[in-house]
């Protein structure tokens, strides 16, 4: 009986690592085309590069004035977390804490919205932007991604609050804190495991953005990185050569980003099952 469990646990190995290699083949044709010339990605895109054109890296950086790209996704995807995370657990603690009918309604319509594909709701946000006189703006795009990133947000904040004991806020409020006191040196910091799934989550998905940024932003100065790596290809024309080192570029700082956080995924989630 041991023997057979181990050989079963012996082919499911087999067949995740099999998986694992179907994943990991984007990131060999990527970071394999990137080194080569033009004409040997048209050649045989699959074959290992015959000379590693190093150089690819410095003329797409410089085409495609990747430091301005890469300071314009740094900041809008730094302070777009900062202000997802702080305003989706203020917004959680005060509906878990004040549980009245309002909250509760509002919680139900966060939720609700979730399931909207943002396709559906492009134009309404984009003709609201356009109200607000934010459009090609960073600050438009800050805001856009604040209104479509807080519902899932506050959901996850909200089951996780529910973890945390009323006892040490009375505890707190009883030592003269004040409310606002109160969350932020109690409770925001037993809300950690949430607060960093929340954080790498919308971390990935606003740098990799694409779409948001292509409505609002077309001041060339404004472009973020994937923005400036679509700038390669054209209408007749596409630069593999100077594209695939590009987005080399661009992915490298969220995957090491994702690598060193990752871990938090899954403790906040699993934390705010059990908890929540």
């Amino acid at each position: 009986m041991e023997t057979r469990s181990r050989g079963r646990n012996f082919v499911i190995e087999i067949i995740m690592a099999l998986v694992a290699l179907v994943f990991l083949a984007p990131f060999y044709f990527l970071f394999a085309n990137s080194v080569k010339s033009f004409g040997e990605i048209l050649s045989n895109a699959a074959s290992w590069p015959s000379k590693f054109n190093w150089d690819n890296y410095s003329k797409a950086w410089e085409l495609a004035r990747f430091s301005e790209a890469f300071r314009n996704s740094a900041l809008i995807t730094i302070v777009s977390v900062i202000l997802i995370t702080l305003f989706s657990a203020m917004a959680a603690y005060k509906m878990v804490r004040s549980n009245t009918k309002f909250n509760r309604i509002l919680l139900m319509l966060f939720v609700m919205s979730m399931v909207v594909p943002f396709q559906t709701i492009m134009i309404p946000v984009l003709k609201v932007v356009n109200t607000l006189g934010v459009n090609n703006s960073i600050w438009g795009l800050l805001l856009t991604n604040l209104g479509l990133s807080l519902p899932l947000a506050v959901f996850l904040f909200h089951g996780f609050v529910k973890s945390v004991p009323l006892e040490i806020e009375e505890a707190a409020t009883v030592d003269g804190c004040n409310p606002i006191t109160v969350f932020f040196r109690i409770v925001l910091p037993l809300l950690k495991p949430m607060m960093m799934t929340i954080i790498v989550l919308n971390a990935l998905a606003i740098w990799n953005d694409y779409l948001l940024p292509s409505l609002i932003l077309q001041n060339p100065s404004l472009r973020t990185i994937p923005l400036a790596t679509y700038s390669f290809f054209g209408q007749y024309t596409k630069q593999w050569d100077m594209a695939l080192p590009a987005l080399a570029i661009g992915i490298l700082p969220i995957v090491i980003f994702y690598l060193l956080l990752q871990r938090y995924i899954v403790e906040g989630i699993a934390a705010g099952s059990v908890k929540g």
